[in-house]
């Protein structure tokens, strides 16, 4: 039995997705401004077909999933190209058999294969296009002050930054929490102690802590899972927050022009982060139930029911410059323009402003001496 799940399993050729220009016949490319199909050879605008109303975005259940249980239609194999250095799995075109990786600017050689995966069921459309990505990352980086003009330079030179769709999965959860612990109330003792010989009365706060039990529930709607490993989470996370309830169902003409991640956290890896972000709000949520000033829990016993998963794709831009011999990797958020990365740092630069410090130092202690 196939597993839908490994994609590192090659598998026979599949049909490419394609939008020819009605007009002249090239190939029409998602604009984000616009959200239509346009052709940069003719100017021609194709709108994207609207998702009828009853095709909004299913849930798909879990515990199937696990069980190699789902339905063929949720399953598609895309032809990938696989990094060396970082192990991006990004889609290509079938006649790319070269390219360079647009995760670290790692040059790619290499022959196409197809992966199968469970299809994404939504995604979020681009809609800052590369020229405000750029924009948005010069000015990132023109804050930096300790950032190397040179980088700063090749930023502005207009090279090509690669519009990137990144993997993610959601997930829901009804979960309803037995707990038992303690609730803290604070009080006050006054004592008489001796301070340079002499008696002073302070207050001593204190403790009284009483055995407590309960329930708690709460509803966990589209908890957020990176399925990318190329990647550092924490430049990912700080792109955040992403406005989910503006997902649109999956549709092959959102990802004309641009290319998707194949996902490389596998489904139960990105549920067990998901669990382990419920449980933290779970306890938090114990927390406040046991109230008081102070609380401790000693015990918590979660039932979890209802159990769906979306497979999603975000819009990211990305910009991997390669800066005497480094690499430094930039992302930027395709809707609402936030940048984060490698912040690079200038010698020079770190070497002057502390030589600057040093002088106002000399010049404030010169100032001290004469006035005394």
């Amino acid at each position: 039995m196939t597993n839908p799940f490994d994609l590192t399993q090659t598998v026979t050729p599949v049909d490419e997705h394609h939008f020819p220009c009605n007009n002249c016949g090239s190939d029409l490319r998602f604009d984000p401004q616009t959200h239509q199909l346009l052709c940069d050879h003719c100017g021609n605008v194709e709108q994207i077909e609207a998702t009828s109303p009853n095709g909004g975005i299913r849930e798909l259940d879990f515990k199937d999933a696990v069980a190699n249980r789902l339905a063929d239609e949720e399953i598609e194999e895309t032809r990938v190209i696989t990094c060396p250095n970082c192990g991006a799995s990004t889609e290509f075109d079938a006649d790319t058999h070269a390219a360079e990786c647009p995760f670290c600017a790692t040059p790619i050689v290499t022959d196409t294969g197809t992966h199968r995966h469970i299809k994404p069921r939504g995604l979020l459309p681009f809609s800052q296009d590369e020229e405000k990505a750029r924009d948005a990352l010069i000015n990132w980086l023109g804050s930096l002050w300790f950032a190397p003009n040179g980088l700063n330079e090749y930023a502005r030179k207009g090279r090509k930054m690669n519009g990137i769709y990144v993997p993610y999965w959601t997930f829901d959860a009804d979960t309803k929490s037995a707990y038992s612990g303690a609730r803290g109330t604070h009080y006050y003792e006054t004592r008489t102690v001796m301070r340079d010989g002499k008696r002073q009365q302070i207050r001593v706060r204190k403790t009284r802590w009483r055995n407590v039990s309960g329930r708690v529930a709460r509803f966990f709607d589209d908890v957020l899972v990176l399925a990318s490993r190329s990647l550092p989470k924490k430049y990912t996370d700080g792109l955040e927050p992403w406005d989910l309830s503006a997902l649109e169902p999956y549709k092959p003409e959102y990802l004309a022009g641009f290319r998707a991640e194949g996902y490389q956290v596998e489904l139960t890896e990105g549920f067990t982060e998901a669990r382990a972000y419920m449980d933290r709000m779970i306890l938090r949520d114990v927390k406040y139930d046991i109230g008081g000033d102070d609380q401790r829990v000693s015990n918590v016993e979660t039932q979890i029911s209802d159990v769906t998963f979306k497979h999603i794709l975000l819009p990211v831009w990305l910009a991997a410059y390669k800066y005497r011999g480094r690499t430094f990797r930039f992302v930027v958020n395709g809707r609402t323009g936030r940048v984060q990365g490698e912040r690079p740092y200038s010698k020079w630069k770190i070497s002057f402003a502390v030589i600057i410090g040093l002088i106002i130092a000399a010049g404030v202690g010169y100032v001290i001496a004469n006035s005394q």
